[in-house]
C-alpha cells in the first residue's frame, strides 16, 4: 500500500491506512500540533470535541481528552460507538470506534482510553506535500509588518511549497486576521534565512494551551527561498519517511 507520506502533484483519492506504523504516525501528528478531534456518536446528530493526548502503542491504544460538551460522557459510559474526524492542514482523518470507552487519567487529568484505530481513512486533499517538524526541532520565526504594532515572534510547525503553519504564545486573534497579507516572516531554515511575505489564511485561537495557531501562504517567493523551502520540505519527508519504516 502507499504511504500516507507520498507527495503528490495534486489532490490525492483517499487511502485505508491499515499498518500500525501509518496510523500511529498520523495520529501523533493529531497530538503533536493539538489539532481537535470532531467525534459523533451512531445514531445522534449532536458534534462534539476532544483531542489525543497520549499514544500508547505497547496497549495498542490513545487517549482522548475530556470531552466538549461534557453530556458526551455519559455517551462514552453507555458503551456507544462513535466515529471522529480531524483535519490536518489538507489532510482528512478519520476513523471509528466500536469497542467501549475506558475512562482513565493522563498526567493527573481525566481522559478516555479507547483501543488503536484498526484502519484510517487518510484523505491529502491539498495539492502539496506539507512536512511537520518535530516539537524537538521547531523553528522560530519573526512575523512583522506594517499591520502590527511589534514584530511576533513564534515556531514554524509544518512547511509545504505554497506555505506554513505557525504558532504564536497568548492570543493574537484580533491583529492577525484571514486575508491579511504581512510583509516579513523570517525564518532559521537549516540552508539559511528565509524572508518572505506571507497571506494568512486561518486563524484560529485555542485557549486551553494559550496558543494562536497560524496557517499561511507564501506571498511572492524569490528563487533562492522557493529552493531552500522545496529542499526542506524533501528533507522533512525523508525524516518523515524513515520514521514510519522504524
Amino acid at each position: 500500500m502507499s504511504s500516507a507520506f507520498n507527495e503528490g502533484n495534486g489532490p490525492q483519492p483517499p487511502k485505508l491506512l491499515k499498518t500500525p506504523a501509518e496510523i500511529v504516525a498520523t495520529l501523533r501528528l493529531l497530538l503533536q500540533h493539538h489539532d481537535p478531534l470532531l467525534i459523533q456518536f451512531h445514531e445522534r446528530s449532536q458534534r462534539f470535541q476532544s483531542y489525543v493526548v497520549d499514544i500508547d502503542r505497547e496497549r495498542s491504544r490513545i487517549a482522548l481528552d475530556e470531552i466538549i460538551p461534557t453530556d458526551g460522557e455519559r455517551f462514552f459510559k453507555q458503551g456507544e460507538s462513535f466515529s471522529v474526524e480531524a483535519f490536518r492542514d489538507g489532510v482528512r482523518v478519520a476513523w471509528k470506534c466500536e469497542h467501549s470507552v475506558q475512562i482513565g487519567q493522563h498526567d493527573g487529568a481525566p481522559c478516555y482510553w479507547t483501543p488503536l484505530p484498526a484502519e484510517m481513512i487518510y484523505h491529502q486533499r491539498r495539492s502539496a506535500f506539507r512536512a511537520a517538524l518535530k516539537q524537538t526541532d521547531l523553528i522560530k520565526v519573526v512575523l512583522s509588518s506594517d499591520k502590527l504594532h511589534e514584530p511576533l515572534t513564534g515556531h514554524l510547525l509544518d512547511i509545504s511549497a505554497t506555505g506554513c503553519k505557525l504558532r504564536f504564545a497568548g492570543d493574537q486573534s484580533q491583529q492577525l486576521q484571514n486575508g491579511q497579507v504581512h510583509e516579513r516572516l523570517t525564518a532559521q531554515l537549516p540552508f539559511g534565512a528565509m524572508t518572505t511575505a506571507v497571506e494568512l489564511r486561518h486563524v484560529q485561537y485555542e485557549a486551553k494551551i494559550d496558543c494562536t495557531f497560524v496557517g499561511t501562504r507564501f506571498f511572492d517567493l524569490g528563487g533562492l527561498e522557493q529552493r531552500n523551502v522545496e529542499r526542506f520540505v524533501y528533507q522533512l519527508q525523508r525524516e518523515a519517511r524513515r520514521t514510519e519504516s522504524d
